[in-house]
């Protein structure tokens, strides 16, 4: 029977450790979303012109934004919307 039962322990902490870690990686996930906000671009955060998270007002409306330029034709969009000139030069 000792040997049963150390078995049966032994069954119940492993499941109830992969709950725990389970549980942490999702605690962590949420943690690096948050600081990696904090972190300056000049170290490897996000750029200033990176576009806003989703799930956010912001994001929202940065897609509103983003539809109603698409929407104008080529000739009424701005300066920053132009693809960039093809290099002059033969390929190599």
């Amino acid at each position: 029977m000792p040997t049963c039962a150390r078995h049966i322990v032994t069954i119940v902490t492993v499941a109830l450790a992969g709950c725990g870690l389970g549980s942490c990686g999702t605690i962590n996930e949420k943690l690096a979303a948050g600081v990696s906000d904090a972190i300056p671009a000049a170290i490897g955060g996000m750029p200033a012109d990176a576009p806003p998270r989703p799930g956010t007002a912001k994001y929202d409306e940065y897609m509103r934004e983003r539809e109603r330029k698409r929407l104008l034709p080529a000739s009424e969009r701005g300066e920053e919307t132009k693809p960039a000139p093809a290099s002059k030069g033969p390929a190599r």
